[in-house]
């Protein structure tokens, strides 16, 4: 009878040990999430910055009931063109405000933290991850132990900026993040000004119209106008602006000498775009002058002479930007002549 007794002891005191540590790890887990939230609160962006010893903190532990998704930052390389880490971080806090504003009130918005990790202030850090390459976003899972086991974000996607993101945390975390909410380009009270010195200028913008004497009214600009749409569009402006391209690059193994020319087909440097613009403008503007100001010379040696010019010099420009492609991608462009001309 003793024996049962003790043995049924033991078995309840084991019972109360094992549900008070459950407890216990479940009450910690809830402070640190609670503390991870106070930190979100106190970051204007929502990112919560991390060293050695608060993600030692945040992630060693288990169980967690969290995800991270960390940014990896360092100060020397934010002045990199070709790296983008500066843009890329916007892009990031632009997605953890996004998540934060669209998740606020539910049991998503403690589910998911966004962090970011600066390398000389947390080498060890990188060394856990195993990062030895930037720019790079992590997800760190609540059943990761080995950090270097967790999912990185694929190189490629960064080419979509806070998109891309947002679909990698959703697709790593099960947690939507929403629609992103970008700043608007002109803040209210940016607005409000702009509307009280519009309305004061209202009735000296009306005598001006009624006067003609505004810019639209002068030609010239007009035709500066044209020729700025005519060089913004054969330079492929759009394209560097979309693609937020670079004008150069500082070449690897010479850091004094920078590239203004990039070849392979797969990337485009801004001064490329504008040499060619350039080029495509002279042709433009020498045809514009041919058509509407040659002909009205009456003296015929020089109307031949400089459309002789105007030949040689378009002859030129289309030359140097064949010669260009051909370097680029590597195909050939040629005349071709008909067989029946041979």
């Amino acid at each position: 009878m003793a024996i049962f007794v003790n043995s049924l002891f033991f078995l309840l005191l084991i019972l109360f040990v094992s549900s008070f540590g459950l407890r216990a790890l479940a009450d910690s887990d809830s402070d640190r999430v609670a503390e991870l939230l106070h930190l979100q609160s106190q970051s204007k962006t929502g990112v919560i910055y991390l060293d050695d010893i608060t993600l030692r903190r945040f992630l060693i532990p288990q169980p967690r009931s969290y995800s991270f998704i960390i940014f990896f930052d360092a100060v020397q390389f934010r002045d990199k063109p070709d790296l983008h880490i500066t843009e890329l971080k916007s892009e990031f806090e632009l997605v953890a405000s996004s998540f934060i504003t669209n998740n606020q009130g539910l049991p998503s918005a403690s589910k998911v933290f966004f962090c970011d990790i600066e390398f000389k202030e947390s080498q060890s850090s990188f060394a856990l991850f195993g990062v030895n390459s930037l720019p790079h976003v992590r997800h760190v899972g609540p059943s990761i132990r080995n950090l270097k086991d967790s999912e990185p974000m694929d190189q490629s996607d960064f080419s979509r900026l806070a998109d891309s993101m947002a679909e990698f945390v959703e697709s790593k975390t099960q947690v939507s993040v929403g629609p992103i909410i970008r700043p608007p380009l002109v803040s209210k009270k940016q607005l409000v000004f702009l509307v009280v010195c519009l309305i004061i200028s209202t009735p000296f913008l009306i005598k001006k119209v009624l006067a003609a004497e505004t810019p639209l009214h002068d030609h010239k600009v007009w035709m500066a106008g044209a020729l700025f749409v005519y060089f913004f569009s054969v330079a492929g402006a759009m394209y560097n602006i979309i693609r937020k391209t670079p004008m150069f690059l500082a070449d690897r193994n010479d850091p004094a000498r920078l590239i203004f020319f990039h070849q392979g087909s797969g990337m485009q440097l801004g001064a490329e775009g504008f040499a060619v613009g350039f080029l495509y403008t002279v042709v433009g503007l020498l045809l514009g002058f041919v058509t509407h100001a040659l002909v009205r010379l009456r003296n015929q040696k020089l109307q031949r002479g400089f459309m002789l010019f105007a030949i040689l010099v378009s002859f030129w420009a289309v030359r140097k930007v064949i010669y260009l492609d051909n370097w680029k991608t590597g195909y050939g462009v040629h005349a071709f002549w008909p067989s029946s001309w041979a």
